[in-house]
């Protein structure tokens, strides 16, 4: 007998959010997403059962909650919002068991009095924040670290199955936000370093229209240089699947962690400099992928015209 699939509230429809969204819609799940802005409720309101600009509207549609959002400040906007619209008869029974999952990427201290304020209301937050860009969470390509209530997570786990490829439950709640902070650590690396090659490579003269391809299969490879290589060899650096301004505060928030705990951590520290320089340059709205222009501009190599692809080669002729 197949089971109905649950309702599912999604606050923040942003980059990830809306992603995430659609796919569920299209995995069977009734979606009703909110954002305070018109243009992104306009762009998702015919591919999700419904939409609307007040988070409360959710609690009448769903009881499983995704949370997506920009700030520490939006998370505790939404909070205020939802705990006041809780009827109080309602907030210790058990068949109305209200769950959120916030996946969004924000301190630890942030998470738990987010945490904190919803539970005086009788709603239960998981932590769990997601390893992937907005390119991969159109395509299913998501992993999610997920943390807390061991019983919320398994009532959890459909939907996370239905917007994700992999998903782990890594323990009590805050250890998904360090395991994210630990997968973006690498990103940042791995971003900067796909930059440094493929300018190489560059230099050394040799057919950009296929070095990813040729590279993406060898020891060297990485998941940034097979999603990011590409939009760099196209110079392509919008629409942005991670804003560098995102990304910036991302980095703030690992920083601090690295300094608290005193961790050596070079190949980060010198990746700062880079991504302040996006930023100085103009590029908060670009996608990461455009520290390979600031490469460029520090190697005062000029930019050349977006390569056309090639039909990706087969191994035989690699």
């Amino acid at each position: 007998m197949q089971h109905q699939k649950p309702a599912v509230g999604m606050i923040g429809l942003g980059i990830m959010g809306s992603a995430m969204s659609v796919n569920l819609q299209e995995a069977g799940f009734s979606v009703m997403g909110s954002d305070p802005r018109a243009g992104q409720r306009r762009l998702l309101k015919a591919k999700l059962t419904a939409v609307t600009p007040r988070n409360a509207d959710l609690l009448g549609h769903s009881l499983l909650l995704i949370t997506s959002l920009p700030s520490a400040k939006a998370l505790f906007d939404v909070t205020e919002e939802l705990t006041s619209a809780v009827p109080s008869g309602k907030r210790s029974k058990k068949t109305d068991r209200i769950i959120v999952a916030e996946t969004s990427t924000l301190t630890l201290e942030d998470k738990e009095e987010a945490r904190r304020r919803f539970a005086e209301a009788g709603i239960e937050m998981l932590d769990c924040p997601l390893s992937g860009t907005g390119a991969q969470a159109i395509h299913r390509d998501l992993t999610v670290f997920a943390s807390g209530s061991a019983s919320a997570i398994k009532t959890f786990m459909p939907v996370f199955k239905g917007f994700s490829k992999t998903q782990f439950n890594v323990g009590e709640f805050g250890n998904g936000i360090k395991t994210k902070w630990v997968a973006n650590l690498l990103v940042a690396i791995h971003n900067i370093s796909t930059a440094e090659a493929l300018l190489f490579a560059r230099k050394l003269g040799l057919d950009m229209s296929s070095i990813v391809d040729v590279l993406a299969d060898g020891a060297g490879s990485s998941r940034m240089l097979q999603i990011r290589g590409p939009m760099m060899v196209q110079r392509n650096w919008r629409p942005a699947t991670m804003r560098v301004g995102t990304w910036k505060k991302d980095m703030t928030i690992i920083q601090s962690a690295i300094q608290a705990l005193d961790v050596p951590a070079p190949l980060f520290q010198a990746g700062l400099p880079i991504y302040a320089a996006a930023m100085s340059l103009g590029m908060e709205e670009d996608d990461t992928a455009a520290v390979f222009e600031v490469l460029e501009t520090m190697s005062g190599t000029k930019p050349v015209e977006k390569s056309r692809s090639k039909p990706r080669l087969k191994k035989g002729q690699r």
